[in-house]
């Protein structure tokens, strides 16, 4: 099994801890994010790991290089450019394998299992599955009863996006930062550069399946903020993970 953690970001909401490290190696509990990362994928059975890089990239690098976590790792090196999420998971393809991969952000910690999230993937015919749940979010997908992708709407903003027209019954949920996708991608998707994997999504779910998962055990906290360390530490005490 195979993920890509997504770690390249400038990691602007923890300022000032990422003035001098990405935030991949920001610390929770004595461990920086990336191991947190790492050994939770290790431990439910990946073998392959790879992680892109932007900020900061050689501390990534050597931190990665000075330690053995047991898997093998790989490096996406997006020095020259920020790739965003889309066009981050797009420029790691010569690194993954032709099988389906989680796609994880380093700065969430969350209680859903990766192996039964990728095995619900693999049992169905999605382009990707998206890790999605009913919590809060500006920002939120729009899915039809059957949990396929429809649109994405902007509660601050009022924006909406519905690639496939006005279609009945759609539901919010908020999206997690954990998802599935098939090597299919690398085929359809027609963005380029940097580009966010949402808005390829909404491009995709008009001829593809972009499926909507919702974990029995799904608690999600993001610690892109200073304060969510402290719940962070929590979490990791609670054994939630």
């Amino acid at each position: 099994m195979q993920s890509l953690i997504l770690a390249a970001g400038l990691g602007t909401r923890l300022k000032p801890l990422t003035d001098s490290r990405p935030k991949a190696l920001v610390e929770v509990g004595g461990k920086t994010l990336l191991e947190h990362q790492i050994v939770r994928l290790r431990e439910h059975g990946f073998t392959r790991i790879v992680v892109n890089v932007h900020h900061f990239a050689q501390q990534v690098k050597d931190f990665l290089a000075s330690n053995d976590f047991g898997v093998d790792i790989a490096i996406s090196d997006e020095t020259n450019l920020l790739l965003d999420t889309g066009g981050g998971i797009l420029h790691a393809q010569h690194l993954l394998a032709d099988e389906p991969f989680l796609v994880q952000n380093v700065d969430i910690f969350t209680s859903i299992n990766p192996r039964e999230m990728l095995e619900f993937h693999t049992n169905g015919n999605a382009m990707a599955t998206l890790a999605v749940s009913k919590r809060l979010s500006s920002r939120a997908l729009l899915f039809n009863p059957t949990m396929q992708l429809c649109g994405w709407r902007n509660s601050k903003t009022g924006e909406v996006k519905l690639p496939l027209g006005e279609v009945p019954n759609l539901t919010d949920y908020a999206f997690s930062g954990v998802h599935v996708v098939s090597p299919q991608f690398f085929k359809e998707v027609k963005l380029t550069g940097a580009f966010s994997v949402i808005d390829a999504y909404l491009q995709l779910c008009k001829e593809h399946t972009i499926s909507g998962y919702l974990p029995q055990n799904g608690f999600v906290l993001d610690v892109g903020k200073p304060e969510s360390l402290a719940k962070a530490e929590a979490f990791l005490a609670e054994g939630l993970n």
